[in-house]
């Protein structure tokens, strides 16, 4: 099992932002490969504190997270989904550790000290619509996606601005002394690099739109309205820099008769008053098909019947929902001669005066069972 990322980062559940990064740069410092070089426990543990920081430090992922768990990126959140490497991890959050480590990390680029920053692309968003069916059991969907991809061909060179550090340092004489400013490279935008050769039908960056089929893994009981992230499968950048993400809004489709709340699901059973009276089989909708259930003699409408484990599985894998199946006895609108001769001798039986049991649940008590 996935370890929380709370406690990869030492913090509770409530700690503010300034904690939270805190609580990274420690330990990223601690297991810096710089610090522990050829340690690879060091350097799965860099990792791990990286991953839980990339997901804490965005309230948006981290409101999902405390909601839904590991199960709201489904493998997707950036890094143990194939994402992110080491390189990737200096990009993004190189800034975080500040002088610690001098003039920079050996090996990665030099992205601590102020050096040379790896640009990112832009990130892309699809919305993709999913059916209840997809919804409960998860699925796997192929789109196609436009991206801006490398050309073939194209070739770079060491931007002659700022000599590949991706960065113009400024010395200014003040009343204080000489302050020295470092701003990012104009000419090259941080990435050290422009381009050198540019094929024909590849843009000022060296990219060229190609469409490419990327699979999507959806895990179970997303909801309407989330959003999902595939590493590495939006815009290139140039140079060597590193692929924006696709965003996967996700759009569920309303289906004809099963309602959803939650991980349960509802239906609306419409019976005749003789089928109430005499009791009935019934054949209802359900998650992957039909399920036949029974009606005892005199069910009362209202009556709520509770199919468990038919409902949505979880998205945080703690089993599924339930579906509730409530009852409606409709009442004819329109009678002939003899059905009315039939029920107006009726009124006066003792069988059709109401006489609800203390088993019987009122309205509320049937709204709470439905939540508990």
């Amino acid at each position: 099992m996935k370890e929380d990322f709370y406690e990869i980062l030492g913090v509770s559940k409530g700690a503010s932002a300034a904690e939270i990064k805190k609580a990274y740069r420690k330990k990223a410092i601690e297991f810096h490969p710089d610090k522990n070089p050829g340690d690879t426990k060091a350097e799965e543990m860099f990792k791990k504190a990286a991953e839980a920081y990339e997901v804490l430090s965005d309230p948006d992922k981290r409101a999902r997270y405390d909601q839904f768990g590991h199960a709201a990126f489904d493998g997707s959140s950036g890094f143990g989904g194939g994402g992110m490497n080491m390189d990737d991890i200096f990009s993004q959050f190189g800034d975080i550790f500040g002088g610690a480590f001098g003039g920079g990390f050996s090996g990665f680029g030099g992205f601590g000290g102020g050096g040379q920053r790896r640009m990112k692309g832009s990130n892309l968003r699809i919305r993709v619509k999913l059916t209840l069916e997809e919804v409960a059991n998860g699925v796997e969907k192929k789109v196609k996606v436009r991206r801006k991809l490398q050309a073939d061909g194209v070739t770079y060179k060491t931007c002659s601005t700022c000599n590949g550090s991706g960065q113009i340092t400024k010395i200014t004489n003040t009343i204080l002394g000489r302050m020295q400013t470092a701003t990012t490279c104009h000419t090259c935008g941080g990435s050290g690099q422009t381009i050198d050769h540019r094929p024909s039908g590849a843009d000022a960056q060296g990219l060229k739109v190609e469409e490419e089929t990327v699979s999507i893994k959806i895990p179970p009981g997303v909801e309407d309205g989330m959003q999902l992230k595939v590493s590495g499968k939006g815009n290139e950048a140039p140079g060597n820099g590193v692929a924006g993400d696709l965003l996967v809004a996700i759009e569920t489709l309303e289906h004809e008769t099963l309602k959803r709340e939650g991980d349960n699901l509802h239906y609306d059973l419409y019976i005749s008053i003789s089928e109430a009276v005499l009791g009935s089989s019934k054949e209802i909708d359900a998650i992957g098909g039909k399920v036949r259930i029974k009606l005892e003699p005199g069910i009362q409408s209202g009556k709520i019947l509770r199919l468990r484990g038919k409902g949505v599985n979880s998205i945080n894998g703690y089993g599924s929902g339930d579906l509730l199946v409530h009852v409606n006895v409709w009442t004819p609108k329109e009678l002939n001669k003899e059905q009315r001769e039939f029920f107006e001798r009726m009124q006066s039986d003792e069988n059709f005066v109401p006489k609800p049991e203390k088993s019987d649940k009122s309205f509320f008590e049937k709204v709470k069972d439905m939540f508990s």
